[in-house]
């Protein structure tokens, strides 16, 4: 062999070996218990208790007032994490058994229905930091900005700043 192939089929060899080690390493943990890649949720009582340690934070650097307490409850209660509903699974079977244009729309209803849901549900959380926004004084304002900013990056994750 030429040096330069040689070379280059082990360096192949090479990226092979360490890629293979990396998706062990790094494995999804839903494959690993038989779900589908890029499907790992949080445990439902995990981001139930994130969001009561985050919401007893933000209720006391605000010091909500006894006046308060009710339009507090329902803003709390309205940013918990949604419930999971365990819809069916898609039936692959049945899928399979559709011709390509027909499981293409069948894919696009199903991808439709989840963005209709996910769009009502943000909807009704961001009525309810409106509604709740109101009800503050201008101090609690500014507190309530900062807090919410921080927590802009998604999924719990702090900003940098």
């Amino acid at each position: 062999m030429k040096p330069a192939f040689k070379t280059l089929v082990v360096a192949g060899l090479l990226a092979t070996a360490g890629f293979s080690v990396m998706a062990q390493k790094h494995g999804n943990p839903d494959e690993a218990m038989g779900g589908r890649p890029g499907m790992h949720r949080m445990d439902p009582a995990k981001m139930e208790e994130m969001h009561a340690k985050r919401s007893a934070e933000l209720k006391d650097k605000l010091k909500i007032t006894a006046a308060q307490e009710a339009n507090w409850n329902t803003f709390s209660n309205a940013m918990k994490p949604a419930a999971r509903a365990d819809k069916p699974k898609m039936d692959r079977a049945k899928l399979a058994k559709l011709s390509t244009p027909e499981r293409l729309d069948k894919m696009k209803a199903m991808r439709t229905e989840m963005t209709n849901e996910h769009n009502s549900r943000m909807e009704q959380r961001d009525q309810a930091v409106k509604t709740f926004y109101a009800t503050l004084t201008p101090e609690q304002k500014k507190i309530f900005d900062t807090e919410s900013s921080k927590h802009k990056g998604g999924r719990g994750g702090k900003s940098k700043h």
